[in-house]
């Protein structure tokens, strides 16, 4: 009789843990595709429609400065956070009832540290020299730059609570707006005077004040009447925990986005190849959307799987498949057909800016790589070894721009990130390995170097068609069928995750 019981409750806790990674998976699966589907109707027209317009409209040179004083502003804008997202986004998924309080105390946290940050970062742009133009474009961005973090803390509270779609549309409110202002200014006449780069930082401050009070107002309806507090106490002890947090966001900045200002800074005609890098870089930075989508929607889903001590490795695999075959395909894609795409976006060096975007893009499958396993570890509080991995990858980083910017320059840029995406990327994965006690799979790891291979060669026959176009379908399609006919992608175990149906083993469980 004992025996029987035992049997039972261990069929009833095995099916209680595959009924709860299937909903899990649903969840990620479902608020995926809803993500994917707005930001792809979104996000290319801001990149290509707005922001390629307006580097076409005011010249390489102006939005060369305005790229460079963009990511100094990125690079120090840890100051106004110090990990208080991400600590909070997995504190909220892991224990709700804590979000008014929070909400009540971090409030008047962030605004305390956007004095900080604002003053650091104008006696930093004092000390490196810059001019009056650059310190009014950099006053803007600052508040840009505190905007885009106050939404992100708030939007950390609602994703945090797993309301996946609010969050999602919250996501590209921001772009909605800046792209029917720009439109009013880009395509009409109604100021009946030359675009200039001002102009398109301004309608960027508008926006962000609209997307930060509409998500403000939201997280208010979550948590009712608050009562505001400014606990010296409260402040101490919450950021001796986000701190590592703080450290680690600082750290992949500064590899992740100081390219440009060190392109800027060490040569002299730094803002021009600013401009040229800035051209490869945008398109990297909007496929790099895909990834930070995934990684939004996945630390919450970790945190809470941690938690529950569920089995991580089944969610690392599945998410990690459904991120790593668009991002070889993208890059090898990319490679292929470097110079078209530019001649295509009508760039003013396209032989240069092909040569830095293939350079870019094959970095694009270490991006992926760090927003699954990075993701993983953050979620699990792993900080101290992420921060010994991003510390290494900042130096190499670093060092590397130093010695190939003075003789390739802009093409060393690309190179040094290149070798840090990948150097971080497989770090992660091996402490991911090392912490979780992740088995390697060899079969699968052997299908997705095997997939790699057809990438490339499907590339190479593609460009033989006639027309570039053509050829380029042609090589994505053939890769997507590839990776079906070997089952990376098993397209029936995701339509039974989306109708919310028994997967095979849940079946035999429940048998």
């Amino acid at each position: 009789m004992y025996k029987v019981c035992l049997k039972k409750c261990y069929i009833w806790a095995t099916l209680s843990i595959h009924r709860n990674i299937s909903r899990l998976k649903r969840k990620f699966v479902t608020n995926l595709i809803l993500l994917l589907f707005l930001n792809v109707l979104i996000k290319p027209f801001w990149i290509f429609g707005i922001d390629l317009t307006v580097q076409n409209i005011v010249g390489d040179e102006h939005y060369g400065l305005y790229f460079s004083l963009l990511n100094f502003s990125m690079l120090l804008n840890i100051m106004l956070d110090l990990g208080i997202t991400n600590y909070n986004n997995r504190n909220i998924a892991q224990h709700q009832h804590l979000l008014r309080k929070y909400v009540s105390n971090i409030v008047g946290l962030k605004f305390l540290l956007a004095f900080v940050y604002a003053f650091v970062c104008l006696v930093a742009g004092w000390l490196i020299g810059y001019n009056s133009i650059q310190f009014h474009l950099l006053i803007f961005l600052i508040t840009n730059q505190f905007l885009i973090s106050f939404t992100l803390y708030l939007r950390s509270n609602i994703s945090g609570l797993h309301l996946f779609r609010t969050d999602s549309l919250l996501s590209v409110l921001d772009r909605s707006l800046m792209i029917a202002i720009c439109s009013v200014l880009l395509f009409t006449n109604i100021i009946n005077h030359q675009f200039r780069i001002e102009w398109f930082v301004y309608a960027q401050t508008t926006a962000y004040v609209i997307t930060a009070l509409i998500t403000f107002a939201i997280v208010l309806s979550k948590t009712g009447r608050l009562k505001w507090r400014f606990k010296r106490s409260f402040f101490l002890a919450f950021l001796k925990q986000s701190y590592p947090y703080a450290l680690l966001i600082l750290l992949m900045s500064f590899y992740n986005r100081i390219d440009s200002v060190m392109l800027e800074r060490l040569l002299p005609n730094g803002k021009e190849q600013a401009g040229i890098y800035a051209h490869a870089f945008r398109l990297l930075d909007a496929f790099s959307m895909m990834g930070l989508l995934f990684s939004g929607l996945l630390l919450p889903i970790f945190a809470r799987m941690i938690k529950q001590k569920d089995d991580i490795a089944s969610m690392v695999r599945f998410s990690y498949l459904l991120i790593i075959v668009p991002a070889i395909i993208i890059a090898f894609a990319s490679c292929c057909y470097n110079l078209q795409i530019m001649q295509l976006l009508n760039y003013s060096h396209p032989e240069l800016s092909a040569s830095i975007f293939s350079i870019l893009m094959l970095g694009f499958t270490g991006i992926a790589t760090t927003y699954i396993f990075g993701t993983l570890l953050t979620a699990n509080g792993s900080i101290k070894q992420l921060n010994q991995m991003a510390l290494s990858g900042m130096a190499l980083n670093i060092t590397m721009n130093l010695i190939l910017i003075p003789r390739i320059q802009a093409l060393g840029s690309a190179y040094a990130s290149l070798t840090t995406q990948l150097f971080t990327a497989i770090a992660q994965a091996v402490i991911a390995k090392q912490i979780f006690r992740l088995n390697f799979n060899f079969r699968l790891i052997g299908k997705i170097i095997l997939f790699a291979v057809f990438t490339v060669v499907a590339g190479l026959l593609s460009k033989q068609i006639s027309s570039w176009q053509w050829g380029f379908i042609a090589m994505i399609s053939a890769s997507v069928l590839f990776a079906f006919a070997i089952r990376l992608f098993n397209l029936k175990a995701l339509v039974l995750i989306i109708r919310n149906e028994p997967s095979n083993n849940e079946q035999q469980v429940n048998s």
